[in-house]
């Protein structure tokens, strides 16, 4: 279930995680406002459909994968200390997930806009 992936693969992981990324603060906030500014016209104020995202952290990672609703999971190779994510090949590979380690936990944090993340989740994947 483990893969060693080379540079070109990790891109290709990157690139497809950036296409789940969650909305950002600001983003998240112009959106209410605009759904608050629709309500307050008298307009009919239809909920979005949740977008598949990433989950990130390992308290998240961990109840998706335990709930069976992870995909795939990308771990980085630099996280200190390293119990903190010491178990999580084991869980991935007992609950049937594929993982990946990854070069560098900043590089996750950069997918869900945070300075660093020691693991993230696919968990709805689009077609």
């Amino acid at each position: 279930m483990c893969c060693l992936i080379s540079f070109s693969e990790a891109m290709q992981v990157f690139n497809l995680a950036e296409k789940y990324q969650p909305l950002t603060k600001r983003a998240k906030k112009m959106m209410l406002v605009h759904r608050a500014q629709l309500r307050a016209e008298g307009k009919a104020d239809e909920p979005v459909a949740r977008k598949a995202v990433l989950r990130a952290g390992i308290r998240e990672v961990t109840s998706a994968i335990q709930q069976k609703k992870a995909r795939l999971v990308l771990i980085a190779h630099d996280v200190e200390p390293i119990e903190i994510v010491l178990f999580l090949p084991a869980l991935c590979r007992k609950m049937g997930v594929p993982y990946c380690i990854v070069k560098g936990k900043a590089k996750l944090g950069l997918l869900v806009h945070r300075k660093t993340c020691s693991c993230v989740a696919f968990t709805n994947v689009r077609e």
